[in-house]
């Protein structure tokens, strides 16, 4: 990021002068000291055009008094990359655990900002994020990532191929619509400071998909603090019941089934990650071990 100081002073009017952190995942993410003693963090990511519209959620939202970073500088492109800064929202801790207890608590946040997201319009940020992309049009049963496909297919074991084809033709055949929603709602995201959210990050993850499955997808992975898993049943189950508690509305039956099939499909996601690079088989046990429930709940 050898622009990284330019652009500071350009768009930000002072440059850096240390280094709070770097984080690079799908995004590449820098929080910064500034000469004029301000903190910030700047993020940039290959623009595959999403960006602008997650970059304009979050800030009516932060606007709204939601907790997560406000955005202070646009969209800016330098060359292929989407770059914009933020606020730096340091403090909060990582809020632990699986039980019921726990998925109550993250699905009261999932609430409130499935309810803030809902009067927010933006075009829709598409193609969804990789990991919640059971609705590619690619050809096959998994969106293309070309880094996983020229991998060995063959180590992905039967019943991973078996569940996710279950689970993508149950939520393919569903016509609800479409709504803005968080897609990687997970532990590692959010911080907590004295029993509350105090921020929720990565807003370069929002989805456009039923809220049934956003939902769904959310009460299985919430507790995700690397390595991800997949939470116990039961857990996603009264993520699901306090969900609906909180937004007043009861799903219906086939909003119920789709909220079960998103719930396995990032762990599948996971698994065939974990396999086809040889990583501990986390996801892998879990997805053995809650499938067949998980399938029946969805009636896959």
């Amino acid at each position: 990021m050898d622009w990284l100081p330019a652009w500071c002073a350009a768009h930000l009017g002072s440059a850096p002068v240390g280094v709070l952190f770097e984080r690079r995942s799908i995004s590449e993410v820098v929080g910064l000291r500034l000469a004029d003693g301000r903190d910030v963090v700047v993020k940039a990511r290959i623009d595959d055009g999403r960006a602008a519209s997650c970059l304009e959620a979050q800030t009516v939202l932060a606007e709204r008094g939601f907790p997560c970073p406000r955005p202070i500088t646009p969209l800016v492109a330098v060359g292929a990359l989407a770059v914009h800064a933020e606020d730096f929202l340091p403090g909060g801790e990582v809020l632990r655990g699986d039980t019921p207890d726990i998925a109550e608590r993250y699905a009261a946040v999932f609430a409130r900002l499935m309810a803030e997201l809902s009067v927010v319009t933006v075009p829709p940020p598409l193609p969804n994020p990789r990991w919640s992309r059971w609705d590619h049009t690619d050809t096959g049963l998994w969106p293309v990532i070309d880094f996983l496909d020229a991998r060995d297919q063959s180590v992905v074991p039967e019943h991973v191929t078996d569940s996710a084809e279950r689970v993508r033709k149950r939520l393919l055949a569903t016509d609800l619509p479409c709504v803005l929603g968080h897609a990687d709602f997970e532990a590692q995201n959010l911080r907590w400071r004295d029993g509350e959210v105090w921020a929720v990050h990565d807003w370069d993850s929002l989805a456009w998909q039923p809220e049934a499955a956003l939902v769904g997808a959310a009460s299985g992975a919430f507790a995700n603090d690397p390595p991800p898993s997949l939470v116990p049943v039961e857990s996603s189950a009264a993520f699901l019941v306090a969900y609906q508690e909180f937004r007043g509305r009861a799903f219906t039956a086939e909003e119920q089934e789709i909220a079960w099939a998103a719930s396995l499909w990032t762990a599948l996601h996971n698994a065939r990650w974990e396999v086809l690079h040889g990583d501990a088989p986390v996801s892998l046990n879990a997805v053995r071990e809650q499938a067949a429930e998980r399938l029946r709940r969805a009636a896959a």
